[in-house]
């Protein structure tokens, strides 16, 4: 199944103030849904999910008078199920595309997970289309790597990241039972009481569209196979160049995915206003898991003309 099947009364194309449409951009089509207007503020979602874990933040950006819009990822959701393309540049490059494709000079960056490496990347990679960068759950990708390699309980929080290297199996275990492992992770890796149920159903039943899980995970596939390699050992070494724009990290203080001492210690990669804001409580998917304390803190620093204030 393709982003042309995704039509309306797909698990994708789901009902609220926004509206969905597609845009081209880096040899590809991507579903995007878009509120508001204003200065656009792009969000990136992580896995396992697409641009619907953004729903509060859609509302919010745009009350706040902003130009709203989610996108789904290469691969997942409404957009284009590519064979190729799932190493982070190229998907930086789908970022920044869309960003040309609206029409606009530059945007605010918000990812999560997934979304929010490639808004690292994106913002090293092309600084004059991100205006400024907001990362939650994520360290910067040099981080990630360090903590990967060297930090014995970071490898073992990202234990699900190792298991998706072999062929086939982590697919089939995504799809099987109407997508229930979708709905156990996001169990897994929530804070106390934090889970949707109804979302949660939303979320297996968008992975259960065809080619999705594999999609899903083949930009984790590069990241670990890549590792030795000459285009991953590339990679990093272009990361090296430091962010330029003002940036905001969140996170949450019980992430069982992505440890608070490896999210943490990004700030080095910053030659920028950098804030930390660490959210007691809440664990991988703090913008679901508190949409209104998220939000306020996302809207309050995007209007800060000062972002360098503590």
């Amino acid at each position: 199944m393709t982003a042309r099947d995704t039509g309306k009364g797909s698990p994708v194309h789901i009902e609220g103030p926004w509206t969905h449409r597609d845009v081209a951009a880096n040899g590809a089509r991507f579903h995007i849904a878009e509120l508001g207007d204003g200065p656009l503020v792009l969000l990136l979602h992580g896995f396992p999910q697409f641009w619907w874990t953004w729903r509060h933040q859609l509302t919010a950006l745009a009350d706040a008078g902003y130009r709203a819009v989610a996108m789904d990822l290469r691969g997942v959701g409404g957009s284009d199920r590519t064979p190729r393309g799932y190493d982070p540049a190229n998907l930086a490059l789908d970022i920044t595309g869309v960003v040309r494709s609206l029409g606009e000079p530059d945007a605010a960056l918000v990812g999560h997970d997934l979304g929010g490496y490639l808004a690292w990347t994106a913002a090293v990679m092309r600084p004059k289309l991100v205006r400024r960068l907001v990362v939650s759950s994520m360290p910067h990708p040099r981080r990630w790597r360090s903590a990967m390699l060297s930090d014995f309980s970071q490898t073992r929080a990202g234990s699900s990241i190792w298991g998706f290297q072999r062929p086939w199996l982590p697919e089939r275990r995504l799809v099987a039972d109407e997508g229930a492992l979708v709905a156990e992770l996001i169990r897994d890796w929530s804070g106390p009481g934090a889970c949707d149920e109804r979302a949660l159903d939303v979320y297996r039943r968008a992975m259960c569209i065809p080619s999705t899980a594999h999609c899903s995970i083949e930009p984790y596939r590069w990241l670990v196979r890549s590792l030795a390699r000459p285009d991953g050992i590339q990679f990093n070494r272009r990361m090296k160049r430091p962010v330029r724009v003002p940036t905001l990290h969140l996170h949450g203080s019980m992430d069982p995915v992505m440890r608070t001492r490896s999210a943490a210690g990004s700030g080095e990669y910053v030659e920028a206003p950098y804030r930390w804001r660490l959210f007691d409580g809440l664990g991988h998917f703090p913008h679901e898991e508190d949409p209104v304390a998220f939000s306020a803190e996302l809207v309050n620093w995007l209007k800060d003309p000062e972002p360098d204030r503590p």
